[in-house]
């Protein structure tokens, strides 16, 4: 993704493309799994602390340029939306697949959150579908 790609997309979501935001979101766009705060900081090229990322990553969320995961590792995640819709709503959502051995986090982008019936009243923003388990790469 060239920066004149990302400059568009933060735009279009209405954050200021800086140079920071630029390179989290570059990484992230890299990314073949969702990523943490930690691995945003161990990656190369990174000269940014940690509340920098930090700042960045939380807006990115509110503005949703990203899905936040709570994969069951105590550490968040994060990876670019994808749908381009803004705001995004609950069937834009995808199930993920947290790997208990190697402690990674994977996409199943083609599998949708499933639609469930809540009580009234109540109104959901979000919805956080991780199946737990061992992956190929470590089952063999």
């Amino acid at each position: 993704m060239s920066n004149i790609d990302i400059e568009n997309i933060l735009n279009e979501k209405g954050v200021k493309p800086t140079s920071n935001r630029i390179l989290v979101m570059r990484e992230l766009a890299e990314a073949s799994h969702p990523v943490s705060l930690a691995d945003l900081e161990s990656m190369s090229g990174f000269s940014m602390d940690k509340a920098t990322i930090f700042r960045v990553l939380e807006l990115f969320a509110e503005k949703d340029v990203v899905h936040v995961i709570e994969d069951g590792s105590r550490s968040l995640k994060y990876e670019l939306c994808h749908s381009g819709e803004s705001p995004h709503t609950i069937s834009d959502q995808h199930v993920h697949f947290y790997c208990e051995k190697c402690k990674e986090t994977y996409c199943f982008e083609e599998i949708k959150v499933p639609s469930i019936t809540i009580p009234d009243g109540f109104y959901p923003h979000s919805v956080n579908y991780v199946i737990k388990g061992i992956c190929p790469k470590c089952h063999r």
